[in-house]
């Protein structure tokens, strides 16, 4: 099913007017680490990176790229490959990458679900889906990124062993998510106590938008499955 025909699982694709750093970055710079969604998957996929790593991480839906940033520096062995539909984030975070010079980072400007359709199965270590849209209205929930048939893909990719990790402010939606997930009896959660949910872990970057959650009352809840 294409981007055309199914129901998109975000909203806007860009806000306020780009500054010329940003813009230059957009039409230079991400053309050299946009996703080959054209091609096929290269053997192994860790090819996909300008230097050697050991292992392929993706984050669903990174925002600014604030945790996407993060993880890389922290984790040099593995290659990221980051999706995000939301152009000014997209440019923040190739504004990261340039600063920082990075170079175990590849982006999907689009729609995640195109780059799990492209993936090699059992060819992901880890999986990020961090606070993505609640679309809390009854008549837009539907949209909510999370369903069965998402599962199943993220499931499909994700090697045996592997983690899924998932966040959200809406206790709605991190209720119906970790119901999904779990139906699929692909993934066991991997929390013992209420603490392994309330609590952010140590290797899990606050990010703004959690910032401003917490800011307004809201409480995030932090799960993480395991790949069965």
């Amino acid at each position: 099913m294409t981007e055309t025909t199914r129901l998109r699982s975000y909203g806007r694709r860009k806000a306020r007017p780009l500054s010329e750093r940003k813009d230059r970055l957009l039409n230079e710079l991400l053309p050299t680490l946009r996703f080959p969604l054209r091609e096929p998957a290269p053997s192994p996929l860790m090819s996909l990176f300008a230097r050697p790593v050991d292992e392929v991480w993706l984050e669903i839906g990174f925002g600014s790229g604030e945790h996407l940033i993060w993880q890389a520096e922290h984790h040099p062995h593995a290659g990221f490959i980051g999706c995000e539909p939301f152009i000014n984030g997209v440019a923040s975070l190739l504004g990261k990458i340039e600063t920082l010079g990075l170079n175990t980072i590849r982006i999907h400007d689009g729609d995640a679900r195109d780059v799990l359709a492209w993936l090699p199965p059992q060819s992901i270590s880890r999986i990020f889906v961090l606070f993505p849209d609640p679309w809390p209205k009854k008549r837009h929930q539907k949209r909510r990124l999370v369903s069965p048939d998402a599962v199943a893909d993220v499931a499909s990719v994700l090697k045996q062993g592997g983690e899924l990790r998932f966040a959200s402010d809406s206790g709605d939606y991190a209720g119906e998510a970790l119901l999904t997930i779990l139906s699929s009896r692909d993934f066991a959660w991997t929390a013992e106590r209420p603490k392994d949910w309330r609590v952010r872990p140590f290797d899990w970057p606050e990010t703004r938008y959690e910032r401003k959650a917490l800011s307004e009352g809201r409480k995030p809840a932090y799960l993480s499955f395991r790949r069965l």
